[in-house]
């Protein structure tokens, strides 16, 4: 939405509005902005979480995981965990052949994985991207 459009939404003239955009951006309350594209519409219609079991959690072991999930294209998200799962991981692909090259190629190649589950999503109920304001 441009900013005269927020403007009139909230009540404001268009160059106050912009000042406490700017501000919110320079805050970090704004963190970035982004295009949501439809990943079945390119193709990548297979999402899998996946729990990744670390040998030991230790610091270097959490580095190097987190380091190569920051590379890897296919992690959507990655948390580190309580639990029974070191983390918990979501990948976008195309097939379930990719799912096999990434748990494969990539994922059971990092140094420290101990165990790999992963569970794929049948039907995403829910996703949204904005916060409630409550």
């Amino acid at each position: 939405m441009s900013n005269v459009e927020l403007a009139e939404r909230v009540g404001l003239s268009p160059s106050p509005c912009l000042t406490r955009v700017r501000a919110l951006e320079n805050d970090g309350v704004i963190d970035r902005y982004v295009a949501l594209v439809n990943p079945e519409a390119v193709g990548l219609s297979v999402s899998v979480f996946i729990q990744v079991t670390l040998e030991r959690q230790v610091e270097r072991a959490l580095e190097t995981f987190q380091a190569r999930m920051h590379a890897l294209p296919e992690v959507m998200e990655c948390y580190l965990m309580t639990g029974d799962s070191d983390y918990l991981i979501r990948i976008l692909v195309r097939t379930n052949a990719d799912v096999e090259r990434f748990i494969v190629q990539k994922l059971s190649t990092i140094d420290g994985v101990a165990n790999i589950k992963s569970s794929f999503a049948l039907k995403q109920v829910k996703y949204k991207t904005e916060l409630s304001a409550d």
